[in-house]
């Protein structure tokens, strides 16, 4: 039954289903030449892995579940500059994660489903919303593992900022780590890490008050500034202003570029409901926040809909704002849509750029909860568009209209018409003009996944932006709906012409990869001249009924980035990975920079849990219950 199960729902079988060992770092086997560029770094990747899912009735979306971490290591083996791969996973060890380890009681998530935001009923979320708050309270009987203090599951993305290597998740605050051994060191509020030692007790994300839980929220996707050294991040809230926004300056540099010290919760002004806000743009000088039409409301419910709902008759908005001066921001409007990832953002004297993953539809956020999107109510003519994702591209003036109509966006198109997702740029390169964006595709027209199915990444995607902005400047498409290169991926892949603007690196029949992430070579000669590293997973490795068999495995590939087509190393993993998310690439120097701490989160030995007071009981009779 359970098997069947599982069967059916896309994101818990195959190579999505979670697993259940984790390893310290292990040796790795592999064949080709491994770049030396890579000795002494190492490849993190964040995902989520449920740890509690033995109620296979429940809802369950991709989104959620606990954070695991999973690595390779490029260790130094000898001067002769030999590397030896190591392999290493983690679970983030978050509060929710401590709370349900080993807890027999649960049979769910201590947190609702996506999915359940996404189609039950108020009543039920009420429930589970309900069910919630109880568990949070009963963790602060004796007898509990540990008290949930926040309930992020840390599961999103990784980046590195002052010495410390950074979990993130919407739901909380970031989460540090250690590498190589990912060990998970303690919740990071912009000022200082649990388990590290601090002078100051200012306060950092969240600051104090009734509301400091919400405001310590943090987009998983913060920007890393590598001139200036900047972390930028916004804090989605559901009440007003609904955003905030903060800059974190690194140590060493002690204030942001503009001479002041960390700045927390600054008010985004211009919101007009809470929103399912993933991703933003950051130049080296602007930033922007998009309000789109996806909300994320708990008022929802009263205007009949879902707590998580997608209006496509309403307009998207794109707020454009000096770095350090929220309050002087100006908004866009254009056509509906829904963008979680920003592949860049740049400005030059008249005009902030901006290259999104553009989806027509939010049905990418039901098919990966395995729902069927819901009938909405009718599109005007102008707002009609084909199911798609494409990396597209806005620019926005920088002059203000002199008069009180919304200022008109100069451009926004599709770069190419093949879909795109999880893009990445050079680290080095971002915020500022970039040619080369990387990125996901899975073959077809669109990123969404038919309803019973998962989506996969067949194809990795190299896509020369430069020359497609200039070619759409020369001869603009249509605005909005309009494409530079409308070329599908079978068109591209019959292409010889090594100058292609778009270059596909096809899987081989039944493997799938995962976010590739770029390294550059020592002295690049080109903006691309390096590697991608991605995940990898052959599927024949899958039994009868789409099950992984126990000695499933994943690889590691080591892609030239230039020509797109030589393997140039593959790391054969002692386990599989699951499809996840978002990773980065940790560079030797990164990992000898880490700030020191005194100590990391472990789990609590049974021993130490209190199970004979009456309190204890009490907690462990009403767990069961609602479990």
């Amino acid at each position: 039954m359970a098997g069947q199960r599982r069967i059916l729902h896309p994101y818990l079988t195959g190579n999505f289903a979670p697993i259940k060992r984790t390893r310290k770092l292990t040796r790795c086997s592999g064949t080709g030449h491994i770049p030396r560029e890579l000795a002494g770094g190492q490849y993190v990747r964040n995902g989520g892995n449920p740890t509690t899912y033995d109620d296979l009735e429940r809802d369950s979306h991709w989104f959620d579940g606990d954070g695991m971490l999973t690595g390779v290591l490029f260790r130094r083996k000898d001067e002769n500059g030999n590397i030896e791969p190591e392999f290493v996973n983690q679970y983030i060890l978050t509060d929710v994660y401590l709370n349900a380890k080993d807890n027999e009681n649960l049979k769910r998530p201590l947190l609702p489903s996506i999915a359940t935001l996404l189609s039950a009923s108020m009543t039920t979320i009420i429930a589970a919303v309900v069910r919630t708050l109880i568990l949070v309270l009963l963790s602060r009987l004796p007898g509990s593992k540990r008290t949930v203090k926040r309930i992020s599951v840390a599961n999103t993305s990784v980046v590195y900022h002052d010495g410390r290597a950074l979990a993130t998740c919407e739901s909380g605050p970031p989460m540090r780590f250690h590498l190589p051994s990912l060990e998970t060191i303690g919740w990071y509020d912009g000022r200082k890490a649990e388990n590290e030692m601090s002078l100051s007790n200012k306060p950092g994300f969240g600051g104090n008050g009734l509301m400091a839980f919400m405001k310590e929220w943090t987009t998983g996707h913060p920007h890393f500034d590598p001139v200036t050294k900047e972390l930028i991040s916004f804090h989605a809230v559901l009440v007003k202003p609904f955003v905030y926004y903060s800059i974190v300056p690194s140590i060493r540099y002690s204030a942001t570029a503009n001479g002041s010290g960390p700045r927390f919760e600054m008010p985004i002004p211009g919101i007009r409901s809470p929103k399912m806000m993933h991703d933003f743009g950051v130049a080296a000088r602007h930033t922007i926040i998009m309000d789109l039409p996806l909300s994320l409301d708990p008022l929802n419910g009263v205007k009949g809909k879902p707590i998580i709902s997608y209006d496509p008759t309403e307009r998207s908005r794109y707020g454009v704002f000096p770095r350090y001066e929220p309050h002087k921001i100006l908004w866009f409007e254009t056509n509906p849509c829904v963008v979680f990832h920003t592949a860049n953002c740049w400005e030059t004297e008249t005009c902030v750029h901006l290259l999104v993953c553009r989806l027509t539809s939010a049905s990418i956020v039901y098919s990966a909860g395995a729902l069927t999107p819901p009938e909405t109510q009718p599109i005007p003519p102008e707002y009609l568009e084909e199911e798609q994702c494409r990396l597209y591209y806005y620019s926005f003036p920088l002059v203000k209209a002199e008069t009180d109509e919304t200022p008109m966006i100069n451009n926004q198109w599709a770069l190419s018409a093949i879909p795109l997702e999880f893009p990445t740029v050079s680290p080095s390169h971002a915020m500022r003009l970039t040619r080369y964006i990387y990125g996901c595709s899975t073959g077809g027209m669109s990123y969404s996944a038919a309803v019973g199915k998962g989506a996969k990444i067949a194809y990795l995607a190299k896509i020369d932006a430069t020359t497609l902005i200039d070619r759409g400047i020369t001869r603009p498409p249509q605005q909005i709906k309009g494409c530079v290169d409308t070329r599908g991926v079978d068109e591209v892949m019959q292409s010889t012409d090594e100058n292609d603007p778009v270059k596909l690196f096809q899987m081989p029949p039944g493997w799938f990869a995962q976010e590739p992430r770029f390294v550059p070579r020592e002295n690049p000669a080109t903006e691309d001249d390096g590697w991608l590293l991605t995940y990898v997973f052959d599927e024949s490795q899958l039994d009868d009924e789409g099950e992984c068999r126990e000695d499933a495995i994943s690889e590691l590939w080591i892609i030239n980035a230039i020509n797109m087509r030589d393997i140039v190393a593959r790391v054969k993993l002692p386990q599989r990975v699951p499809y996840g998310l978002h990773g980065a690439w940790f560079s030797e120097d990164d990992i000898a920079g880490q700030r020191p701490f005194d100590a990391v989160r472990r789990e609590k030995p049974t021993s130490d849990v209190d199970e004979k007071s009456l309190l204890s009981a009490i907690r462990d009779a009403i767990e069961k219950w609602i479990g």
